[in-house]
């Protein structure tokens, strides 16, 4: 009984981690080439069942120069500089009753030169709800709520105008990694269940 029971426990779980793991803030692509010009999609979900989200604040790493946004019907953005001109921040925020439920989730795509010397872009994102209340996405990889981080590679020689992906080369990443996220969950289920009934037959046998 115990050893059902604990089965039964660790399925939860790997339901649960994957249902999470799957709801965070995140820009895509997962890596890019340094010197490179990007399209870069900025995923946003709302966990809660009860909250909806209105803004979202997104820190801009330093080695990224954004220079442009594509409209979203129902959104608008406001961007933030330095005393240099360089985009810092931006803030996506919905229109009245346009906020993202529970089972909703948006993308906001934005170009940008990645630097020369770029190694990793950290993005720390901010998601305010409908409440007031804000989820910080600023943590370390192992953290609740972790910022989402591009991994770079090194600039490809001989390609002066840093040629990097396209909306739609962007698009196809992000939706593999959603492919990978629901196939893990998914495999995590079938193996909970078949040890399930493993554990139940030899119960019986027993």
């Amino acid at each position: 009984m115990k050893k059902s029971i604990s089965i039964l426990l660790a399925l939860f779980l790997t339901v649960s981690f994957a249902s999470i793991a799957s709801a965070h803030v995140t820009v895509q692509p997962g890596s890019v080439a340094a010197g490179s010009y990007q399209v870069f999609t900025l995923r946003v979900p709302t966990e809660s069942d009860t909250l909806t989200t209105t803004q979202v604040k997104v820190e801009v790493p330093d080695a990224v120069d954004i220079s442009r946004f594509e409209p979203k019907a129902g959104w608008t953005y406001e961007a933030e500089k330095n005393a240099d001109g360089k985009i810092t921040s931006f803030t996506w925020t919905a229109a009245d009753g346009v906020g993202l439920k529970g089972t909703e989730f948006a993308q906001f795509n934005f170009q940008g030169k990645v630097a020369d010397d770029a190694t990793e872009l950290n993005w720390k994102s901010h998601q305010i709800m409908s409440d007031g209340s804000t989820v910080d996405w600023i943590g370390a990889a192992d953290a609740d709520k972790p910022a989402s981080v591009t991994a770079v590679t090194p600039k490809v020689e001989g390609d002066d105008h840093g040629h990097g992906t396209g909306a739609a080369e962007s698009g196809e990443q992000s939706d593999d990694n959603n492919g990978l996220a629901l196939g893990l969950g998914i495999a995590g289920v079938v193996l909970g269940a078949l040890a399930l009934i493993v554990a139940l037959t030899r119960r019986r046998k027993a």
